[in-house]
């Protein structure tokens, strides 16, 4: 008896590794340490000495039951943008900037060629978010998971200046809501979604008119990453007082964990282009406009709120990062709260 009869291929984790290492270099920063396969990822602070008060962010998280989408459809390499952008996104919004980020892929069996495509998706993520894939790990679990599939979740650790940090204390009355578009559904929900459409190679590769594309395509469409826009906003002078990760909750409960005591927020359903794929769950699924805010992104990712004076410049620098603002709504004075109009 030995290890790989009882069902872990050391050879195979061996040949991941090699297979996974020209992605990772392509993310690599300055300040990284060493290369792969160390006992620990290390990344120089230097640079943060510059700042008045450092201070560092973390998160983690990974892409839910997107994954069994990812198994269905036999398509990996995207799979591991969303695991990056769930956890820099939340990096981003509280005004940071992602440093490195770690993987963690757990599989029934290791597949290298498999493990190597769902490490170039986390790779393509970080080289989006400007991130250094300083390591991660593969877990064979035999036994314990079906050999085919595989789950996927990751860190990130961020910084920022103490006086830089988005904190939501200086919200007030007055100040504009402006939503930048999502992807599609991103990676929450999908519990949902899977109840709702039928599991099937055949059924996520039925081509729909209204999306212009397949089922699967617009399910497994990667998560937006935000770093970019939120750092453009940062860059041309405007101050955010307060951002919004729309994920699993969607608006009714992201929208206010921006907020402060006695300030209300207020969005404008119709201000903003919904993607069609969320009115075909809807419809498909007999779901209730409330139920679709209260879980979905509804084609909104990230809201930030800005001084009214600042919308035009706010405006224009998530244009030139790449992504699509609209104007959604505002800040009341209130309970805390969001209300949908």
């Amino acid at each position: 008896m030995d290890y790989k009869k009882a069902g872990v291929d050391i050879e195979a984790g061996y040949r991941s590794v090699e297979l996974m290492k020209e992605h990772v270099k392509k993310t690599m920063r300055p300040e990284v340490l060493g290369g792969l396969g160390g006992f620990s990822g290390a990344f120089s602070l230097a640079k943060i000495k510059e700042m008045e008060e450092p201070v560092l962010l973390s998160g983690t998280d990974g892409c839910g039951t997107k994954v069994k989408l990812a198994m269905i459809m036999d398509k990996h390499d995207t799979i591991g943008i969303d695991a990056v952008a769930m956890c820099v996104n939340d990096i981003a919004c509280a005004g940071g900037e992602p440093l490195f980020f770690l993987d963690y892929i757990a599989c029934g069996k290791n597949n290298p060629e498999k493990i190597a495509s769902i490490v170039s998706g986390v790779a393509e993520g970080c080289l989006q978010s400007e991130a250094a894939l300083i390591g991660g790990e593969t877990a064979e679990h035999p036994g314990l998971m079906p050999e085919e599939d595989y789950d996927l979740a990751g860190f990130a650790v961020g910084v920022c200046d103490k006086k830089d940090m988005i904190t939501g204390e200086n919200l007030k009355a007055g100040d504009v809501l402006i939503g930048m578009a999502s992807s599609g559904v991103h990676s929450n929900g999908f519990s949902l979604v899977r109840k709702v459409f039928e599991m099937t190679k055949e059924s996520l590769d039925t081509y729909y008119d209204e999306l212009g594309m397949t089922l699967g395509e617009a399910l497994l469409a990667p998560t937006r990453i935000y770093v970019k826009a939120l750092k453009s906003i940062k860059e041309s002078g405007v101050v955010v007082k307060a951002c919004s990760h729309i994920t699993g909750g969607g608006f009714y409960e992201n929208i206010p964990r921006m907020l402060v005591d006695g300030t209300h927020a207020v969005v404008e359903k119709d201000s903003y282009p919904i993607p069609p794929i969320f009115k075909l769950l809807a419809e498909k699924g007999d779901i209730t406009e409330q139920m679709m805010y209260n879980t979905y992104n509804m084609g909104l990712g990230m809201i930030v709120a800005v001084n009214k004076e600042d919308v035009e410049k706010t405006m224009k620098a998530i244009e030139a990062a790449g992504d699509k603002p609209y104007i959604v709504g505002h800040i009341e004075a209130g309970e805390k709260g969001v209300t949908l109009c």
